[in-house]
C-alpha cells in the first residue's frame, strides 16, 4: 500500500502537469479580453469565382456567434469593441466518387478563408488565421435537374459547421 506521504506528492505532480500542459474543458476557455463585448462581423470579401460563398459564411458565422450568446453583435464598425473580418480566398469543389456512367455522385468541398479578430480598444490583434482551411464531402446526382442548387444547398450546410470549428478556434485558441 502506497504511504499517505508518497500520494500528497504524487498527486500535486499530476496536477501541475495537467496545469503546465495547458488542460482545459473543452467548450469552458476564453481567450478574448473581457473589455470586448460588442462585437461587428464584417462581410466576408470574395476573392473567389463562386458568387455567395462570403455572405453565406458571413451569415453562418454571425448566427453562430449569436447562439453563444457571449457577445453583443453590433450592425456596424462604430461603437464595438472587436470586430471580426476576413475573405474567402478559395473555393473548389471537384467529384471523387463517380457512377459507372462517370459522373460525379460524391464531392469534395474545399473553402480556403483568412481570418482575423482584432481588439479595437486595445488595437490589437487577438487571433488570426491567414489559412484556414476547411474540407466537406456532399452526395450529387449529376442527373438531377438542380444539380448547382445542390452545390449552394451544400455549401450553406457546410458554412454552418464551417462557422462553429471557426468560433470555437477564436474562442477557445486551438
Amino acid at each position: 500500500m502506497v504511504s499517505r506521504a508518497l500520494r500528497i506528492p504524487a498527486a500535486s505532480l499530476v496536477l501541475l502537469t495537467l496545469v503546465g500542459c495547458g488542460y482545459a474543458l473543452v467548450g469552458k476557455g476564453n481567450n478574448i479580453p473581457e473589455h470586448v463585448q460588442r462585437v461587428y462581423i464584417a462581410p466576408l470579401a470574395n476573392e473567389t469565382t463562386r458568387a455567395e460563398v462570403d455572405q453565406l459564411l458571413t451569415r453562418a458565422i454571425t448566427e453562430e456567434f449569436v447562439t453563444r450568446k457571449q457577445f453583443e453583435i453590433v450592425s456596424s464598425l462604430e461603437g464595438a469593441d472587436g470586430v471580426l473580418d476576413g475573405a474567402v480566398l478559395l473555393f473548389d469543389t471537384h467529384p471523387i466518387l463517380f457512377d459507372e456512367d462517370g459522373r460525379g455522385t460524391e464531392y469534395q468541398l474545399t473553402i480556403n478563408v483568412r481570418m482575423r479578430f482584432q481588439d479595437r480598444v486595445e488595437d490589437q490583434t487577438l487571433w488570426k488565421n491567414d489559412r484556414y482551411v476547411y474540407k466537406e464531402t456532399y452526395e450529387s446526382d449529376a442527373s438531377d435537374v438542380n444539380f448547382v442548387d445542390l452545390e449552394t444547398g451544400a455549401i450553406g450546410e457546410a458554412a454552418a459547421r464551417f462557422a462553429r470549428t471557426v468560433v470555437i478556434d477564436l474562442l477557445e485558441g486551438f
